[in-house]
């Protein structure tokens, strides 16, 4: 581990010319902000466009060899216009007409998809004054398209051996044959992540528009508490509820090092941010919980059967009836002689009357009830796990606003506790919740 920080930039950091003077400044405020990564730009105001949505048009024009000039023009524009407010000597003119000509004449969907980050990096290279590497000489996959991990540590390090200060594109790399490919949308989280990793980093910055992440949703609850430190585990918990996080492959690279991500705000550096720490970091006692998140839209399917526990293959043949009919099991609460499946109603559509038919012919139970328009709710922390009176905190808040508990999970971990409750009281139950644990 050495003193480099690896900062990834996104979209709304990078969006105009305002927005990377800003980030300049945070760059040479320390000196061991030394590789940059940086996402195409975003969305200027409410209702401009992010450019990587506009490359994506133009390619969809060019496939049906519709006109793209109107389109590439607004893209032109964006990029012209910050050449010029930064008065760069660059003639990114030149690039912006070889990348117009190439996806006119076909090329790949994912070669102008690029073209944002691309664009952007270099414009950041030239303003900063660092050098400029195309992320396709570094960041390899294979010919499946798959990313390719250890080619990609042998080639970065060889490249970045004597580099000191570099700007490298986010969401891209390349195959063997130099093929662009990239990551799934908000694939620059990856590219940062995995230069943290091959140069073994102090630190990875991810630097946004927001303040790192909050205890709860801030459209349920008026002014959340950020959240200060969280481990893997619990951002995976908190991610998996649906609680706006980190490109969940992102996490993985540098958690394999336990390199810290610091999620930080580019409009107000000053702000600690959220700092993504090993789960093996001490714990501050003084939070119980480390955040709240939930999903809506689920359908509980109960079975009873008396000794359902002493046939030693109903698990087996209530499961294939799930898996036959391709529907995922979020999770399984299970008594003596019940059972529930709790599973996305989206997944089911048409096919929930079959199901508990087919239930009925292959397990044969006693009773079989399917409960729709069910929410689930998480309660995650460490902190959890030695204090007390954590569950009749969640109760007793539930109860005294009237909400009527339908299901309680606990996982072995004891890392989070779930509580399932009708849609209608989802947003009420999230802000029960929090009062009853902000102070």
């Amino acid at each position: 581990m050495n003193d480099i920080i690896v900062a990834k930039f996104g979209g709304s950091s990078l969006a105009d010319s305002n927005q990377f003077l800003k980030v300049k400044e945070i760059i040479k405020s320390d000196s061991n902000r030394r590789y940059i990564i940086p996402s195409a730009p975003g969305k200027v105001h409410k209702n401009d466009h992010k450019i990587t949505d506009l490359l994506y048009m133009c390619h969809q024009l060019a496939s049906h060899r519709l006109n793209i000039d109107d389109v590439y023009k607004i893209i032109e524009n964006r990029f012209l216009n910050i050449c010029k407010s930064l008065d760069l000597k660059l003639d990114i003119q030149e690039i912006l007409d070889e990348i117009k000509d190439k996806i006119q004449n076909g090329s790949s969907k994912d070669y102008a998809a690029s073209r944002g980050e691309y664009l952007n990096a270099i414009i950041l290279s030239s303003f900063l004054d660092f050098e400029f590497i195309d992320s396709k000489d570094i960041i390899l996959f294979n010919d499946k398209g798959e990313f390719d991990s250890k080619a990609t540590e042998i080639k970065m390090q060889e490249r970045l051996s004597n580099v000191t200060k570099a700007v490298i594109p986010g969401f891209y790399g390349a195959k063997s044959n130099g093929e662009i490919t990239t990551f799934s949308r908000g694939g620059s989280d990856v590219t940062g992540a995995i230069v943290a990793s091959v140069l073994n980093s102090k630190l990875y910055e991810n630097w946004t528009d927001v303040s790192g992440f909050l205890v709860a949703d801030p459209k349920i609850v008026d002014d959340p508490k950020p959240i200060e430190i969280i481990t893997y585990k619990e951002l995976r918990e908190l991610s998996y509820m649906g609680a706006p996080v980190l490109h969940e492959e992102s996490l993985f690279p540098v958690k394999k090092k336990g390199i810290a991500i610091n999620i930080k705000n580019t409009n107000s550096p000053e702000d600690p941010g959220t700092k993504i720490v090993d789960d093996l970091y001490p714990l501050n006692n003084t939070e119980t919980i480390t955040g709240i998140a939930g999903k809506k839209d689920f359908t509980v399917i109960s079975i009873e059967k008396t000794r359902m526990i002493s046939e030693k293959d109903f698990l087996r043949k209530l499961i294939t009836v799930l898996e036959t009919n391709n529907i995922s099991i979020e999770h399984m609460p299970s008594g003596i002689d019940s059972i529930s499946l709790v599973v996305p109603a989206s997944q089911l559509n048409s096919k929930l009357e079959k199901i508990i038919e087919e239930i009925k012919i292959y397990c044969n139970p006693d009773s079989i009830i399917a409960y729709p328009n069910m929410s689930l709710i998480a309660v995650v922390g460490r902190g959890m796990i030695r204090t007390k009176g954590i569950l009749s905190k969640i109760f007793t808040s539930l109860s005294q606003s009237g909400i009527n508990i339908r299901m309680v999970i606990q996982g072995s971990s004891e890392l989070n506790v779930i509580v399932g409750v009708e849609n209608a009281d989802f947003n009420k139950s999230i802000s029960s919740i929090y009062k009853a644990f902000k102070n």
